[in-house]
């Protein structure tokens, strides 16, 4: 086994097929993975230095701006960590977008919340054919 301080930390984000988002304190995207890229179509480019509503549809904002600055002045999240189905905004207005997340506080090394890391998984495909079947299984 390798020593993690020997591993390149951006190489090992880049390889990751998952979203890997980190905000700082106030909401900013400060780093954006190619996962992040492939699950809600924004470049690094686009997204970094944004808001995080950026991805986060208008009804779903003030839901999430409450429970990510409770998070930060706690410095932790409620429910661990376990995945939570949610909405997300693709770069492709018409595109539904669902996403299972997974969100952590980020405590820098003088133990002060330094800001939150979101791992997002893209499943809109999975739910769509959920829903139709459960549709379905209602009309028969």
């Amino acid at each position: 086994m390798t020593d993690a301080n020997e591993l390149p930390a951006i190489e090992i984000l880049a390889a990751i097929a998952d979203a890997v988002i980190y905000a700082d304190r106030d909401g900013t995207i400060r780093l954006w993975n190619e996962g992040a890229t492939a699950v809600f179509g924004f470049s690094g480019e686009d997204a970094i230095g944004q808001n995080l509503d950026l991805i986060i549809p208008e009804k779903l904002r003030p839901a999430h701006w409450k429970g990510f600055n409770a998070a930060i002045e706690r410095g932790a999240t409620t429910g661990g960590r376990r995945a939570r189905l949610t909405r997300g905004l693709h770069k492709e207005p018409d595109r539904p977008l669902y996403v299972e997340m997974s969100f952590a506080v980020v405590t820098g090394s003088d133990g002060s919340t330094a800001g939150s890391v979101a791992i997002a998984r893209d499943i809109t495909e999975r739910h769509l054919k959920a829903r139709e079947e459960r549709k379905r299984a209602a009309q028969a």
